[in-house]
């Protein structure tokens, strides 16, 4: 297990600073104050945090519920919370099968210690871009058979991956190892506020040392899921993805937003372009 003392916890982390938004425990000084600062920027952002939050439980319900989806793939899982992926789908179907990725060392000891409990589930280390160390470590192959429609979670992790590190690739790299009708669900942050996107991007950047993105517009989201088909309601600010009640559509963030969705790996022969299903 890896040993939290020995980690730079002066050094905020995007995962620990979820967490504290969220109002979770596993986060250290470092966190609180960048989150601060975030706040400073932007104050809606725990508002924002919980409306990602709803959405993650809604969109694995979805999969599980209403796609039959059994396997599941969370990259950038973050810190362990109340309904993880692997309670909402093995609510669904007590089979389920969950692996995370994560290469925070603190998410890592943390979501080890709970899952050990679960043979259904693990937590890989990992950079999510390493897709070949990751499909084929044993832990993966045990719980994940890619021969099944498969769900994978890119859920507000991509704003992590630099432009140089070619984050639609990564995506692309993970969709040409899927069959036809996995499910993809991709969001990040992005702001029509360019001063917004440019003083965020620039303070997370300052405060995670380098280990972090940016704010993008929503066209280029859009572009992350070329290719696949994307499933009702569309793409949109995540708070308005199939909303369980009123109440979680009015705890709205206003300087930037969650936007995304759920899409659909369509069979080979299919053009591969970008299409909408009807509602």
């Amino acid at each position: 297990m890896t040993d939290i003392r020995r980690v730079d916890l002066s050094i905020p982390s995007a995962a620990r600073m979820y967490d504290w938004l969220l109002d979770g425990h596993h986060n250290y000084e470092a966190d609180q104050r960048a989150c601060e600062l975030l706040l400073e920027s932007a104050p809606s952002t725990k508002a924002l945090a919980r409306n990602n939050r709803w959405f993650l439980e809604r969109v694995v319900r979805v999969m599980a519920e209403e796609h039959g989806i059994r396997h599941f793939i969370d990259f950038g899982s973050g810190l362990p919370t109340q309904n993880n992926v692997h309670q909402i789908a093995q609510a669904v179907a007590p089979a389920s099968r969950v692996v995370y990725i994560d290469n925070d060392p603190v998410v890592l000891a943390h979501g080890r210690s709970i899952l050990d409990e679960n043979d259904r589930t693990a937590i890989i280390s990992a950079d999510m871009g390493n897709t070949p160390y990751i499909f084929g470590h044993p832990d993966f192959t045990s719980l994940i058979d890619l021969r099944q429609p498969v769900g994978v979670l890119f859920n507000s992790v991509l704003h992590c991956i630099a432009d140089e590190d070619r984050p639609k690739d990564i995506v692309g790299r993970v969709v040409e190892r899927l069959e036809p009708g996995s499910l993809i669900v991709i969001c990040q942050l992005v702001s029509d506020d360019p001063q917004l996107r440019h003083d965020v991007t620039e303070l997370m950047r300052v405060q995670t040392h380098g280990t972090w993105g940016r704010v993008r517009e929503r066209w280029e989201v859009d572009d992350f899921f070329d290719g696949l088909v994307i499933q009702r309601p569309g793409l949109v600010d995540v708070t308005d993805w199939r909303p369980n009640s009123e109440l979680q559509q009015r705890q709205r963030s206003i300087e930037w937003t969650e936007y995304g969705g759920l899409a659909e790996v369509p069979p080979r022969r299919q053009h591969r372009s970008a299409t909408a299903r009807n509602a």
